[in-house]
């Protein structure tokens, strides 16, 4: 009986959850991947026996602010129950990663797990010519997304329908800021930078447009999101292993208690305040 009134109680307390909190995405799944892992473990631990993936009367509501590429890691945000409506604000929050480009080599993801479609010298690129081009990038920038994205084409993902053979159109440029762009390391063919943009960035394809402005071409070798909006991923991501409900509860109190500095982000903390109030 203890038993059986201590599963109904975390049960309780997990359906009661409503907030945002962060985890740490590892290199490889996907962010829906990643996502249904959490639900999968959450509902194991509250002794709730749903199939993650069934959207239909769903006893668990996850989401996530924005999508993280498999071939990525780092900060995730998740949006729990009531925190779900808050995602959309995470979406516009600016954003930190640390990126590990390769020149002389171009793929069509334009990171390390597509294939290889065009090779180029880059003998000729020095840290100040990489130094240089970067400031190009900064600021107000037109960019186009990459054909393996999270986009959308009548409905569907545009990596999916690449994957799949059909015919995809890429999406016209579109605007997007970088905040600070900066070389950290340089060792040919690597370079390390670190970038800090708004929302709707693509660090894959400023990494290839770096490979062409250099008369070269590049992809990305390894990408870390450091941080999104008030979440860092030293302070505030959830590693796996504290995946548990009562470490979410923390996090989402926490949570709270964070100032985003944007000014985009202030309608989150207006929402969780707001959240905490009407408890």
């Amino acid at each position: 009986m203890a038993g059986s009134s201590g599963s109904v109680a975390l049960a309780e307390k997990l359906q009661g959850l409503n907030g945002l909190f962060a985890i740490h995405k590892k290199k490889g799944p996907t962010s829906a991947d990643v996502l249904n892992l959490l639900k999968t473990k959450l509902l194991k631990e509250a002794g709730v026996k749903q199939h993650p993936m069934k959207r239909k009367k769903q006893v668990l509501k996850l989401g996530h602010g924005g999508t993280l590429d498999s071939a990525a890691s780092g900060v995730l945000v998740v949006g729990i129950g009531k925190g779900t409506k808050m995602l959309s604000g995470m979406l516009s929050c600016s954003k930190k990663y640390t990126t590990v480009g390769e020149l002389g080599k171009a793929t069509d993801t334009f990171d390390a797990i597509g294939m290889v479609t065009e090779e180029q010298s880059y003998d000729h690129v020095t840290k100040d010519d990489l130094e240089s081009t970067l400031k190009k990038f900064t600021g107000h920038i037109m960019q186009t997304p990459p054909l393996y994205s999270a986009l959308k084409q009548n409905g569907q993902r545009l990596s999916c329908l690449v994957k799949k053979g059909e015919a995809v159109e890429a999406k016209p440029a579109r605007p997007v800021v970088v905040h600070s762009l900066s070389v950290q390391d340089y060792n040919p063919p690597f370079f390390t930078l670190h970038v800090e943009c708004g929302g709707g960035f693509y660090v894959r394809s400023l990494v290839n447009d770096l490979g062409k402005d250099l008369s070269s071409c590049a992809h990305v070798k390894e990408l870390i999101r450091t941080k999104q909006g008030p979440f860092a991923l030293d302070e505030h991501a959830l590693q796996e292993e504290k995946w548990t409900i009562d470490e979410i509860v923390k996090a989402i109190e926490s949570c709270t208690q964070l100032v985003p500095s944007e000014v985009v982000c202030k309608k989150l903390k207006t929402n969780l305040l707001s959240q905490t109030l009407n408890k």
